[in-house]
C-alpha cells in the first residue's frame, strides 16, 4: 500500500487537476448529459410510485426519494451521487430508479449538504444518518432493512466506501453490524490527497491534509464488514480514476471478503451512469447480481 499513498508526491497540482477535472473534458457536460438526465428523471418521479423528500436529518439537504417496486420485502438500494461534494441534487439521479424498480428492486436516492457549507467530514455523517434513519423506518416506508445495499457514484463512491467502514453497533444502538449487504463504488474517491492538491475543485472542497487524512479510506477507514463490494471504473476514465479503483480492491480484497474491480467498457465518468441505467448491460446484471437477484 506504501506506493499507493505516496504516488501523488510525483505530480503537480496542475497535472491532478487535468486528471480530476473531468468536466472539463466532456464541453457537453452542462448543455447535454446535466440536461438529459434532469429530464428523465421528471419523467421518472412522474411515473413512479415514490415518496419524495423525506427528511432525515437537520441539514437543509438531508432529505431523500424513495421509489417503490411494490414488494416490501424487495431488496433495498440505496444511491449516493456525486459532484466532488460540492454539487449536484439528488433529483439530477432519479432516472437511476427506473430500471431496478422494473426488475423488483426498490431505490432510495439521498441527497446531503455540500461543500464548502459543510465539509467532507460532516457529508459522511449525514449518510450515516440516512442509513440509520432508513433502518428505523424501513417499515413504515415499504423497505426491506435487511437487503439493503449501498450505491454511491465519484464522490458518492466514496462516501459508499465509508460506509462500509463504518461500525453500525458503535454508532447506534440496535443497529446489526451487517446492516450494509453490499456496497458498490462507482468510480470512488477512495484516496483523497490528490483530490485536495488540485486547485479548481479543492478551492470549493476547502480540504485540509488533516481531513483528507481523517477521511480517506485507504488510510483511515478499511471496511469493517466482510459484504461484498463491486468496485467500478469506467474504461475510459483517466489514470487517476483507474488508480482509486485499483488500490482500494487491491488493499481491502482478501479470501473472506470478496472486492471485484469491473471496468464498464469504453465508458467515461459519466456516461457509465447511462450504461447503469440500462437493463440490458453487463453492469446492470452485475448490480442486480450485487442485489441478490
Amino acid at each position: 500500500m506504501t506506493d499507493h499513498l505516496t504516488y501523488h508526491t510525483r505530480f503537480t497540482p496542475a497535472e491532478f487537476d487535468a486528471q480530476y477535472n473531468l468536466r472539463a473534458g466532456r464541453p457537453d457536460y452542462e448543455e447535454t448529459v446535466i440536461p438529459g438526465w434532469v429530464a428523465a428523471s421528471a419523467t421518472v418521479r412522474a411515473g413512479l410510485t415514490s415518496r419524495l423528500d423525506l427528511r432525515y436529518g437537520t441539514g437543509a439537504r438531508q432529505t431523500l426519494d424513495v421509489f417503490l417496486c411494490g414488494d416490501p420485502t424487495a431488496p433495498t438500494l440505496l444511491y449516493v451521487h456525486g459532484g466532488y461534494w460540492q454539487r449536484g441534487d439528488k433529483s439530477i439521479y432519479s432516472f437511476l430508479a427506473a430500471p431496478f424498480v422494473a426488475a423488483g428492486v426498490n431505490v432510495v436516492v439521498v441527497g446531503y449538504d455540500l461543500c464548502p457549507a459543510v465539509s467532507v467530514t460532516r457529508i459522511s455523517e449525514e449518510i450515516r444518518e440516512a442509513v440509520a434513519y432508513l433502518w428505523g423506518a424501513a417499515a413504515e416506508l415499504g423497505l426491506n432493512r435487511d437487503r439493503l445495499t449501498v450505491m454511491g457514484h465519484s464522490a458518492g463512491g466514496h462516501i459508499t466506501q465509508m460506509m462500509m467502514a463504518t461500525d453500525w453497533p458503535a454508532y447506534g444502538p440496535g443497529l446489526p453490524r451487517d446492516l450494509i449487504k453490499a456496497g458498490i463504488p462507482v468510480s470512488p474517491l477512495s484516496y483523497l490527497e490528490p483530490v485536495r492538491l488540485t486547485e479548481a475543485l479543492n478551492a470549493g472542497i476547502r480540504m485540509d491534509p488533516a481531513e483528507a487524512e481523517a477521511e480517506s479510506p485507504m488510510t483511515a477507514h478499511p471496511p469493517v464488514t466482510d459484504a461484498p463490494q463491486l468496485v467500478v471504473v469506467g474504461g475510459a476514465e483517466t489514470d487517476e480514476f483507474h488508480r482509486q479503483a485499483r488500490m482500494y480492491v487491491e488493499a481491502y480484497a482478501t479470501p473472506a471478503r470478496a472486492i471485484a474491480l469491473y471496468v464498464v467498457p469504453d465508458m467515461d465518468h459519466f456516461d457509465e451512469l447511462n450504461v447503469l441505467a440500462d437493463p440490458a448491460s453487463p453492469f446492470f446484471a452485475k448490480t442486480c447480481a450485487m442485489l441478490g437477484l
